[in-house]
């Protein structure tokens, strides 16, 4: 290790925000929507300096070293700056995910232990309250938006971001030294945040990740993300999750580059064509719709222009082939792709605003065809992974992605196979433990190894590939071994198809829950047409032999979903066992 090397170990996530702060003081660091289309920004000096003095105001309340301050929030300029306030103050960071029932969000803020709770505004507050009950949340809460006068039942105990900005503030005006003797009392080995992990496979955990281990995150983006202070981005996800809070807050820190606040799902489209990002993340989802609405579209053109659409894609997809395979795109070919990127695929990109030279997809695996897809228009997909126990691992490069994979080691990371095949991962970005939880520590973090749950492969270039979850593991009634996240992915490219559930463990076949986009007497050829297409792609043993289309979407609130979007197979299996026993004449599963 050189003299850098430890130079850069030792640093906290205040010290990259004030070297970046140094580095472009008035350069615009944020952009909240206030609405009508206007915004409020900040630049890199005010974030700051916001900073310093939200810091300072959480120990005038009383915050001390490693007590935990959780936030309740969108994603939204004032998030980042009360998540980085409380980093700076040396106390853990604990974003909830707000798509879960108040009453799961108010259990999560006892079981760890929140001393103060910066929430978006009065109407989430209230509502965390109520889903108290009978035993209030002992916590101080911090609004980050409004004014709890004339819209808090009882106002006690309860301040504003700003007030407690202006509380540091003052402080600061008085003794100047204020914030360097919190700063000395941070170091990188800290506890930074608590990460709430979605709980796909078994009850929600909390991880807790270091200064250090996000640093060492942070500082590998000049290497594989290339952002510098010209590229702008567009935060939407929820900051509970680590590809956002890693990817979309912590990496433009390190780069400098800046974020604008989209105002909801609704609005993204519009905030896209508007801001006109340069490097966009966003799950499969997101993407999934826009190919949706592309096909739809294009079939309803006249025949000549399909014709044309689908030349362009073949061209687009024969070049893409030569290129993964490190030969020549033919002269022919390459004047082709000129014609059709005027006429045909510049025309998609610009509703993405046609600036983006970064698009990435995570939070979720990619479906190959999807991957392929937008790599035949001209804009490849960049899919990378990561997990709450590991931070961001592997990234595919801007230069040669491959679909399907999740790309190369970042640098620093190790990995390697188990036995079984699932993948274990060495590196200084790794958690330190479940909050509370020695025992569940133990089984995923064994000699300086991350024992990951996921099943992976790796090629003869290292790339990487993810081909199922450990626990979700289909061995039938034969003893052959089924990896339902390979055959799902398959369906990723059907636009009528929102999800799918396979099934079959310990059961003579495969069988599949579908929900979809419409009714499911009007799609159900549609579907059937689907499965076909996908099975002809599978060897004989994991072919779907039997499917039913549900009336709804599986949803968070029935608990078949993790606030990640992520499927909770045992709950839906429980919701709809009698349809299950229909596909196997009766019998029960397990």
């Amino acid at each position: 290790m050189t003299s850098d090397d430890v130079a850069a170990a030792n640093r906290t996530v205040y010290k990259v925000l004030e070297e970046t702060a140094a580095a472009y003081p008035e350069r615009a660091a944020l952009h909240q929507p206030t609405g009508g289309g206007k915004y409020r920004s900040w630049t890199w000096r005010e974030y700051r300096d916001s900073v310093q003095q939200i810091a300072v105001g959480l120990r005038e309340i009383g915050v001390s070293l490693a007590d935990i301050v959780a936030l309740q929030s969108e994603t939204r300029a004032e998030f980042y700056l009360a998540d980085m306030g409380v980093m700076a103050a040396g106390a853990i960071a604990a974003a909830l995910y707000t798509s879960l029932p108040f009453g799961d969000q108010a259990g999560t803020l006892r079981a760890c232990g929140a001393r103060v709770v910066l929430v978006e505004n009065a109407k989430a507050m209230n509502a965390l309250q109520n889903a108290a009950g009978d035993a209030p949340l002992d916590v101080q809460w911090v609004l980050l938006t409004g004014d709890p006068k004339g819209v808090v039942t009882n106002s006690e105990g309860v301040m504003t971001l700003e007030h407690l900005r202006s509380l540091g503030e003052r402080r600061l005006r008085e003794d100047r030294g204020a914030f360097d003797r919190i700063r000395a009392e941070v170091c990188p080995d800290t506890t930074a945040v608590l990460y709430m992990t979605s709980g796909a496979t078994g009850e929600p955990k909390m991880g807790l990740v270091t200064h250090r281990a996000l640093v060492s995150n942070m500082d590998h983006a000049p290497f594989v993300l290339p952002l510098t202070p010209e590229d702008v981005t567009i935060a939407f996800l929820p900051s509970a999750h680590i590809a956002q809070r890693v990817v979309v807050q912590l990496v433009p820190v390190r780069q400098g580059s800046e974020v604008w606040f989209s105002e909801g799902v609704s609005k993204l489209p519009t905030e896209i064509r508007s801001i006109r990002p340069t490097f966009f993340l966003a799950p499969p989802r997101v993407w999934e719709r826009v190919y949706s609405t592309i096909s739809t579209e294009i079939r309803k053109r006249p025949a000549a222009l399909r014709k044309l659409f689908y030349l362009g894609l073949g061209a687009g997809s024969r070049a893409n082939a030569l290129r993964l395979t490190g030969q020549p795109v033919p002269a022919w070919l390459r004047t082709s792709l000129r014609f059709f990127d005027r006429v045909v695929f510049r025309k998609i990109r610009e509703r993405l605003g046609g600036r983006i030279r970064i698009a990435a997809s995570g939070a979720a695996p990619l479906g190959k065809e999807l991957a392929e897809f937008y790599a035949a228009i001209g804009m490849p997909l960049i899919e990378g992974y990561g997990l709450t126990e590991g931070g961001v691992a592997a990234l595919n490069p801007l230069d040669r992605p491959k679909s399907g994979s999740i790309g190369k080691l970042l640098p620093g990371v190790e990995a390697r196979l188990a036995d079984d095949g699932e993948l274990m991962l060495r590196s200084p970005c790794l958690f330190s433990g479940y909050y509370n939880d020695p025992e569940s520590t133990a089984a995923v973090l064994r000699d300086g190894w991350l024992y990951t749950g996921d099943i992976a492969e790796v090629d003869a270039e290292d790339y990487w590939y993810i081909t199922g979850r450990k626990k979700e593991l289909i061995v039938s009634s034969n003893g052959k071994k089924i990896y339902p996240a390979r055959i799902e992915n398959l369906f990723k490219r059907e636009s009528l198809i929102n999800q799918v559930l396979l099934i079959g463990d310990r059961m003579p076949y495969v069988t599949a829950l579908f929900t979809v986009n419409g009714s499911p007497d009007e799609t159900r050829k549609a579907v059937e047409q689907a499965v076909k297409d996908v099975n002809r792609q599978l060897a004989s043993f994991e072919q779907i032999r039997k499917f039913k289309v549900l009336e709804h979407d599986f949803s968070i609130e029935k608990g078949e979903l993790t606030p990640t979007m992520k499927i909770r197979r045992t709950k839906v299996l429980e919701n709809y066992r009698s349809l299950v026993k229909e596909m196997y004449m009766g019998k029960d599963i397990d």
